[in-house]
């Protein structure tokens, strides 16, 4: 039987918007079963205390259970490889850290392209470093340090937890653009921390939530943070920008999922991350981990994907820093 003209380009426009119609269909209803947030560092760490804020937050408003797991391993790669083999649907979502943006220049041999695979979704916190040193070192201000440090070529060391954490290349980025000559000593698996009170080491940029409670007693002397505003969890503490023009390292989170996911489900998320920035209690959850909201798009935090792997890739093929 043949259909009239007019009929036949009605079923023909109606099976067109089926797909789209299907995808919106798929995006009002997500989720309809739990989503699992992969981490790629252990329980009980920074960023495992941000996922786990930023799921029950999801939990409580998307009404299914957002699922913390932990896949450690090759400085968060194990996880973020994971997550880019996962079904592009809203399901398995990745903890973005800053290690993502160091490791794309780190490791010269991932199986995977962290920008190109990896869809923004949305950022949660930025979280400074703080440049601490031990109280015998005879600086009380990042200048002085920069003096001291340059009058003792060679002979001043930094910690870090790792080689390519972001402590290491925060102070290596210090190094550049002082032109002071820090020798880098890392600790992969152990703290830092014990050998700056004892005096092993000099100088750490830790994570403010490993090191505020040495700086309040008085055991180490906080210098300055990195971020380009001073911490509210310091906020007698400058900035190390105010005396290194254009300085900035911190460490981030945000969330992302694999590429192709749909962008209807992107935005849901998008905005439910988003609106945990304006609850009191959440913002306060931020700040009792020395960190700030990073709110934003989607595109917004693609823009800072791109800008923190630029810089910290030019950082590490400058130094030529590898891992083992």
């Amino acid at each position: 039987m043949k259909l009239p003209r007019r009929q036949f380009l009605h079923l023909a426009a109606s099976a067109a918007v089926l797909p789209t119609v299907s995808r919106i269909a798929r995006a009002q209803a997500y989720p309809t079963r739990p989503v699992r947030i992969i981490v790629g560092f252990n329980p009980g760490g920074s960023p495992d205390v941000t996922a786990r804020l930023i799921g029950q937050w999801l939990s409580n408003r998307l009404g299914q259970q957002f699922v913390i797991e932990n896949r450690t391993g090759g400085g968060g790669n194990i996880a973020t490889e994971m997550v880019v083999k996962a079904a592009p649907d809203g399901y398995t979502l990745l903890l973005v850290t800053t290690s993502n943006a160091i490791n794309a220049t780190l490791y010269g041999s991932l199986n995977f392209n962290f920008i190109q695979s990896i869809a923004p979704v949305a950022g949660v916190v930025r979280v400074p470093n703080v440049m601490e040193v031990n109280v015998s070192v005879p600086a009380n201000t990042v200048p002085q340090f920069i003096a001291y440090a340059k009058a003792n070529p060679g002979k001043i060391n930094f910690a870090s937890a790792g080689i390519g954490t972001s402590p290491h290349v925060s102070g290596e980025l210090f190094n550049m653009m002082t032109g002071v000559d820090m020798i880098h000593i890392p600790y992969p698996r152990v703290s830092a921390q014990s050998d700056l009170l004892a005096g092993q080491v000099h100088v750490l940029f830790s994570p403010i939530p490993s090191a505020i409670g040495y700086i309040r007693a008085g055991n180490t002397r906080a210098l300055a943070v990195t971020t380009t505003t001073r911490s509210q969890a310091l906020p007698d503490i400058p900035t190390v920008g105010d005396s290194v023009p254009g300085y900035e390292a911190s460490t981030w989170v945000g969330i992302g999922a694999p590429k192709n996911t749909p962008a209807e489900i992107i935005h849901t998320l998008n905005r439910e991350i988003n609106a945990a920035f304006a609850d009191a209690g959440f913002r306060a959850r931020l700040a009792d981990m020395g960190g700030m909201a990073l709110p934003g798009s989607s595109t917004d935090f693609a823009k800072l994907l791109a800008e923190e792997t630029e810089k910290w890739g030019k950082v590490v093929r400058a130094l030529h820093i590898k891992v083992d």
